[in-house]
């Protein structure tokens, strides 16, 4: 049949890549992986207001929302806590991307409290052991020495309640050094910059940074929540934290 062989050709040539054009498959699945979490970052910031306080909390200011979707990481944690922390946000644990050993985690701060809350760095990771004892190691703001694309400097948020920021959290596993025993992180803790209150965040699986000794973590930026805002604590008389 003529329509038929036509047919089978133009199937042929079309799964036929051109000469020079053909990608390892590693190459392909780092190449998506990276694509993926790059859009964990969301979207564009909403800067702060002129003459805002200082401190994570400001003046509410009207709400824009995001210019774009997100893409979620390739695995998604648990169902997340219901209850908001004293601190008015919840960090939580979207998922880990992994390809030719380069670990992406996703993380999300959600504004579960009744006030805006001013977000402006990078998250601050504490690291720590099967025994809940720390894990030296050094924290990169980008990624550089790790991988490209995550590099960007951070940008005034000022999340509504109910309003989400992203980041991501980097490293290699890589043995690179016999006489290094690897590092292997069973738990993880999250504070939404340096010296404000950490909360622990559960992951799935373990942190595997062979003997690098170090983690990248990008700057946050607004997101659309991926789950139900947790119920606010009940409001606290202490004094706000001070950036």
């Amino acid at each position: 049949m003529p329509e038929a062989t036509t047919a089978r050709r133009s199937t042929m040539r079309a799964a036929v890549a051109p000469t020079g054009t053909r990608l390892g498959k590693n190459h392909r699945r780092l190449v998506v992986t990276l694509a993926g979490i790059a859009l964990l970052a969301g979207c564009a910031p909403v800067d702060a207001p002129d003459g805002s306080a200082d401190g994570p909390y400001a003046p509410l200011a009207p709400a824009r929302p995001p210019n774009t979707p997100d893409a979620l990481p390739s695995s998604a944690a648990a169902d997340p806590p219901t209850t908001c922390p004293e601190s008015g946000v919840r960090i939580t644990y979207l998922g880990v991307s992994a390809a030719m050993g380069l670990r992406a985690m996703g993380v999300e701060l959600v504004n579960c409290g009744t006030r805006p809350y001013r977000l402006h760095g990078y998250p601050a990771p504490q690291l720590r052991d099967n025994d809940g004892d720390p894990i030296p190691v050094r924290v990169i703001r980008g990624a550089k020495g790790i991988t490209s694309g995550f590099d960007d400097p951070p940008r005034p948020l000022v999340l509504a309640p109910g309003e989400a920021a992203g980041a991501a959290l980097l490293w290699r596993n890589l043995v690179d050094n016999p006489t290094v025993v690897a590092t292997n992180a069973e738990h993880l803790e999250i504070a939404p910059l340096a010296g404000r209150p950490a909360q622990e965040v559960a992951i799935e699986g373990r942190i595997d940074l062979g003997n690098t000794d170090r983690i990248g973590v990008s700057a946050w930026r607004s997101r659309v929540p991926t789950a139900p805002t947790p119920t606010p604590a009940t409001p606290s008389t202490s004094p706000l934290p001070l950036l």
